[in-house]
């Protein structure tokens, strides 16, 4: 098959997991005076965007239609 369709493939399955993966994210806040050094460390878990999800949802999809008919003649 062409690559065509398997990048089509792999950006619909990354548009799917971005409905069900939360992406974790780190934030760390302090402040250093000399060799003091007083922080937190904030976690935080965030979905992508619905809306980048399908997008890469419908863009995947045609990409593998593109590619399946592309072999074609």
């Amino acid at each position: 098959m062409k690559p065509l369709f398997w990048i089509g493939l792999v950006l619909l399955i990354l548009g799917v997991l971005s409905f069900v993966v939360a992406l974790p994210q780190r934030e760390r806040h302090g402040v250093e005076v000399g060799d003091v050094n007083v922080g937190v460390t904030t976690k935080s878990s965030q979905k992508v965007s619905p809306i980048l999800g399908g997008a890469l949802c419908v863009i995947g999809g045609v990409m593998m239609i593109a590619g399946a008919r592309g072999g074609r003649t």
